[in-house]
């Protein structure tokens, strides 16, 4: 190992400071504090450190670890600013100035529609009304009803994508037939992007094995589906 690199794997474990954003676990976390380790009787300084989550599948969670012993533990360095090598053509930059103003709709903005540009689907007329009428409620509350095979499920698809593009939603929970949930988890993954969680008997288990007895499943991830049988059980509350 050369010199240089000796120097960064220390900075990379030296004593982190608040603020600072660092990876732990193979997360990446903030530091919220620093507590050092008050045992004169110590060989090494210990610090206790404070880390909130910056993962969107476990925002806002906390961790307190032992930062000399934690494995893999390190401050991430900071980025600097890319270099210019170039200037893009007409045709790219008039794409991204396009993707900029359809990312850049507002509550108070119904003239955009961000959801059907950034589903894998192809959409019908027809499929944007439930979406269309969405946008422009105060508080959404729908009941779709069509006929079988008309596509009420990307109809609901686009209404969520829609809602958290927005930041009109910042959680969803799917309750359905426990024969239709892996069906809804991959038709959110494959045709929006949106990564569910079934929440069942097994992911409880699994759950609670990684973060104790008294972890939450309705708070573990942004984006839920469950059974209407399994809710009515009351096993996850």
């Amino acid at each position: 190992m050369t010199a240089s690199n000796e120097q960064q794997a220390e900075a990379y474990r030296a004593k982190p400071e608040p603020g600072q954003l660092v990876e732990v676990r193979r997360r990446q976390w903030v530091v919220s504090d620093v507590l050092s380790s008050s045992l004169e009787s110590s060989a090494a300084s210990q610090n206790v450190v404070t880390l909130s989550s910056i993962d969107e599948d476990g925002l806002g969670e906390e961790l307190e670890v032992v930062w000399e012993i934690e494995p893999g533990a390190q401050v991430i360095e900071r980025a600097g600013l890319p270099e210019i090598t170039g200037q893009d053509d007409a045709t790219t930059l008039d794409a991204f100035l396009d993707a900029v103003r359809w990312g850049a709709a507002t509550n108070a903005d119904r003239g955009f529609l961000q959801a059907p540009f950034r589903s894998g689907v192809s959409i019908e007329a027809f499929q944007l009304d439930p979406l269309v009428r969405a946008i422009d409620m105060a508080r959404v509350n729908l009941l779709i009803a069509d006929d079988v095979g008309l596509g009420k499920t990307i109809e609901a698809g686009l209404v969520i994508q829609e809602l958290l593009l927005r930041h009109r939603a910042r959680t969803t929970l799917i309750v359905c037939p426990a024969s239709l949930q892996e069906k809804w988890r991959v038709e959110m993954l494959e045709k929006f992007g949106l990564d569910f969680r079934v929440v069942d008997s097994a992911y409880i288990k699994r759950l609670r094995r990684e973060r104790g007895i008294h972890a939450n499943p309705w708070t573990s991830h942004p984006r839920l589906i469950t059974s209407m049988d399994w809710a009515k059980s009351g096993e996850g509350l």
